[in-house]
């Protein structure tokens, strides 16, 4: 059987007492068979990786940020011609579908291309004659060596999110991926070695919960960066910052659609089958409740979600016709099947019920129908808490603020929409909802790559949201330099004047 190994300096095997003979299986989600075998490190392994991301990085630091950004436009050149490649990869451990898979790797891409203008991002700020003959200026510089713990779910984009960042700015940097799909990160670590980074620069290192306490309590890693469920990163949070370390850690969502009773229904119908089954809903900025406004609009959509979530196909992740795959292991599909069961003992009304979902030939693939609740409550556990699977709820509100209320009240922040043709109702609802990324007619708002990716409430755990200028800063320290370059004549009449004083 395949054994997926760490990609570091020298290689697992080479560095004795770092391995312990602990595996993991790595599962194809369309067939339920295991694929590969996934090596796990320890401590011992970690010191190596970071040992050498210590070597390398004050070189690093100390190049140029034009040749550091001509290493990200390679980068980004051989991520472009290796797609397909990446995308199959992808599909094959995760089970989201082709063009999920490479939709995944163009959104973390988008960020390698932002960071490929590092040299204009990094520019600080100039003050001359801020006092007699005195220049200010600021600069901003590495930490030295951060690492990313990521999820399973977009195992290319939120990676690049953090490494690219991370590293553009000078910093050496340890990728812990999950262990479910970890073949796409050891790949782009390839790539970026092909691209011209120095060696150990990037290392990918596979563990479990062994290797994430071993990453938040060393002394040499300076920032640790997360995505997960909320639980986890708050722990993630505490223990990081408990060492002395900067942290951002992202968790779970439960994001909310409002449609306004103005709203084009077709449209946001045709998003929401997108946006709630799409990659099978295991996505922290899907849109799995949705809330009409009115009992004639929630009536109105009822009658046209019914038939256009009849019409969506599940399928392995290389058709081409499927409109989603299966999710990631069976213990997540167990998972998600009880929390259906759970809105159906909690009193919701079950419209389509996606549990007793079969493909022929593929009857021990991980897949799960959509399903779709009406008549969900505030009061209900299966509303609270993220279900992460291909489920839509319906919350019906008896008016806007009612609706503008679900998202705001609700213990995670990360992503809401509105649809409306309203343009104050819109207006509105943007400047008064407690979330931190606010979509309008848009049903996943996630940010560009030069803005900043971040919820809030228990979707963020931190200060400092994911990449764009907020990335930058969270990668990097501001040294401040106040200068004087005295005429000099010994006599004292030069003599140092504080700004603010003078």
């Amino acid at each position: 059987m395949r054994l997926i190994d760490h990609f570091i300096t020298g290689g697992a095997g080479a560095v004795p007492g770092t391995y312990t003979g602990r595996t993991s299986d790595v599962y194809n989600p369309s067939t339920g068979q295991v694929q590969a075998q996934l090596r796990l490190g320890d401590a011992a392994l970690l010191e190596k990786v970071v040992a050498t991301a210590k070597e390398v990085q004050p070189g690093w630091a100390a190049t140029n940020p034009q040749k550091r950004a001509r290493v990200m436009f390679r980068f980004k050149e051989l991520i472009e011609q290796n797609m397909d490649d990446l995308a199959h990869k992808l599909s094959n451990e995760h089970g989201k579908v082709i063009d999920d898979a490479k939709g995944d790797v163009q959104r973390g891409l988008e960020v390698i291309e932002y960071c490929c203008g590092i040299p204009q991002v990094l520019k600080g700020e100039y003050t001359q004659g801020a006092g007699p003959g005195i220049d200010v200026y600021s600069m901003r510089q590495p930490l030295g060596i951060g690492a990313g713990i990521t999820p399973f779910n977009f195992p290319a984009m939120i990676p690049m999110w953090m490494f690219g960042m991370a590293i553009a700015v000078g910093n050496a940097f340890v990728l812990k991926p999950s262990e479910r799909d970890p073949s796409v990160p050891n790949r782009l670590a390839e790539l970026f070695l092909e691209a011209g980074a120095p060696e150990g620069l990037l290392q990918v290192i596979h563990g479990d919960k062994e290797m994430v306490d071993a990453i938040l309590d060393h002394p040499d890693i300076a920032a640790v960066s997360f995505v997960g469920s909320s639980d986890i990163a708050h722990y993630v949070y505490k223990r990081g910052v408990a060492a002395g370390k900067r942290v951002q850690a992202m968790g779970g969502a439960k994001n909310h659609g409002i449609i306004m009773p103005d709203a084009d229904l077709d449209q946001a119908v045709n998003d929401l089958m997108g946006a709630a089954y799409g990659s099978a809903g295991e996505r922290c900025m899907a849109l799995p409740v949705v809330v009409p406004v009115g009992e004639d609009t929630a009536e109105r959509l009822k009658a046209k979600l019914i038939p256009a979530i009849d019409a969506l196909r599940p399928g392995i992740s290389t058709d081409p016709e499927a409109h989603y795959g299966p999710v990631v292991t069976k213990q997540h599909k167990e998972k998600v099947e009880a929390w259906i069961q759970k809105g159906v003992d909690e009193g919701a009304e079950l419209v389509v019920d996606g549990r007793n979902f079969s493909l022929q030939g593929y009857e021990e693939g991980f897949f799960i129908g959509p399903s779709l609740f009406d008549h969900v409550t505030t009061d209900m556990e299966s509303y609270k808490e993220e279900i992460f699977g291909p489920v839509l709820q319906m919350v019906r509100a008896k008016d806007f603020e009612e609706a503008l209320s679900l998202p705001s009240q609700h213990q995670y922040g990360n992503g809401v929409a509105i649809f409306t043709r309203n343009g104050h109702a819109a207006r509105e609802f943007a400047s008064r909802v407690n979330v931190g990324m606010v979509g309008i007619n848009v049903p996943i708002p996630v940010p560009v790559s030069y803005h900043s990716f971040g919820g809030w409430k228990r979707s963020a755990f931190g200060d400092t949201n994911q990449y764009g200028t907020e990335g930058l800063k969270f990668w990097t320290k501001v040294k401040t330099v106040t200068q004087r370059w005295p005429d000099g004549g010994g006599d004292g009449s030069n003599a140092f004047v504080i700004p603010t004083m003078g």
